[in-house]
């Protein structure tokens, strides 16, 4: 099963926090379209077989018309599509507009909320508020869709735990079948990184922050979620396909500007150069062809993301302390992080890598 990623990088308004490739040059779209429709046709076969998810990803992609977006799915094929998601704000969910994505399509929303709470909104430089964030939920049920995933952020400068648990259960009283959710990374280069430096705002307390993951993972259990991956939870069978491309090894093709590929055992990316992209200067793409040792820290670093862990007889370092420790735990064979260990996993993935 092979994904297909589309980048679309327009954004109307930068968020705070974003160091995802990105530009306010929406002037540029219509150009911009026409370029991934070009890469599509040129390389829609590339993974060598037939593209079971589609994911339309950026940016912004409710920035552009649902009328293109129809167009990319169409060049695509999408016939052997189990899933095609697309990324919403909720600024821009209007009914018109949700029905002409179905229309086009798209069977799964990615909606970025972040915080249904005007204040924080507004400090991590969102478009939208919160009535408009419950309105685009419930909007698009209206429309007929029926696999909605939300986004939700943690540990944002001057949230409480109140506002915390106040935001968790206004998701899930919104009956979704998916959320993921991020704690608040800085960023070199963006306004939160300056502000930080700067010590304009200050970062929410590490104690703080691990609390309120596992509030997180603890209320979202107890309301029927399984934890699947360290982010992201969803309703039984609700998991997202295209990302667990990423986590299990799937090949996928990326097109658009800065978009990633990864085939075989070969990784590459698009410069993420809008344009050089539009002028069809995709000859500068850069790759590296993973060796046994990339390919087994890969397998380590993605496997212990997930709740299916990674087999024991697939890692080449010693496990014992860690399992002592209480950080991780051995299941059928299986290595798997405890919610311990998932405040710090990243570390451990690092004492496991070669």
């Amino acid at each position: 099963m092979a994904g297909l990623y589309i980048h679309i990088p327009f954004c109307k308004k930068r968020c705070m926090y974003c160091d995802f490739f990105s530009t306010t040059l929406l002037e540029r779209r219509q150009e911009y379209v026409e370029a991934v429709l070009k890469e599509i046709n040129a390389r829609k076969n590339e993974a060598g077989e037939p593209v079971r998810t589609i994911y339309i990803g950026g940016g912004t992609p409710s920035t552009l018309a649902a009328a293109d977006i129809k167009r990319l799915l169409d060049a695509v094929g999408t016939q052997d599509a189990e899933e095609i998601t697309t990324e919403l704000n909720p600024g821009d969910a209007d009914e018109t507009y949700l029905s002409a994505l179905r229309e086009a399509g798209i069977n799964r929303l990615s909606i970025g909320i972040q915080s249904f709470h005007d204040a924080l909104l507004t400090l991590i430089g969102r478009r939208h508020n919160a009535q408009q964030a419950i309105e685009a939920v419930q909007k698009a049920q209206q429309a007929g869709f029926d696999n909605v995933s939300i986004d939700l952020m943690y540990a944002l400068p001057t949230q409480t735990p109140e506002q915390w648990n106040s935001d968790i259960e206004t998701a899930l009283s919104l009956n979704v079948q998916h959320i993921s959710s991020y704690g608040l990374m800085y960023e070199e280069g963006t306004v939160l990184f300056n502000e930080l430096m700067n010590e304009r705002i200050k970062a929410i307390d590490e104690e703080i922050e691990n609390a309120m993951y596992d509030t997180l993972c603890e209320r979202l259990r107890q309301a029927g979620f399984v934890h699947y991956e360290v982010s992201n939870f969803a309703l039984p069978g609700m998991e997202a396909k295209h990302n667990s491309n990423y986590w299990n090894g799937t090949p996928y093709v990326g097109v658009g500007a800065g978009a990633h590929s990864y085939i075989g055992e070969t990784r590459s990316w698009n410069p993420d150069d809008i344009d050089a992209y539009i002028k069809g200067e995709r000859l500068e793409v850069r790759g590296e062809r993973l060796t046994e040792t990339d390919i087994y820290n890969e397998r380590i670093m993605l496997g212990l993301r997930t709740n299916k862990g990674v087999a024991r007889e697939d890692i080449r370092a010693d496990v014992r302390a860690h399992i002592e420790a209480g950080l991780l735990r051995e299941q059928d064979g299986r290595i798997i992080a405890t919610q311990k260990g998932l405040h710090i996993l990243n570390r451990i993935i690092e004492d496991l890598m070669i």
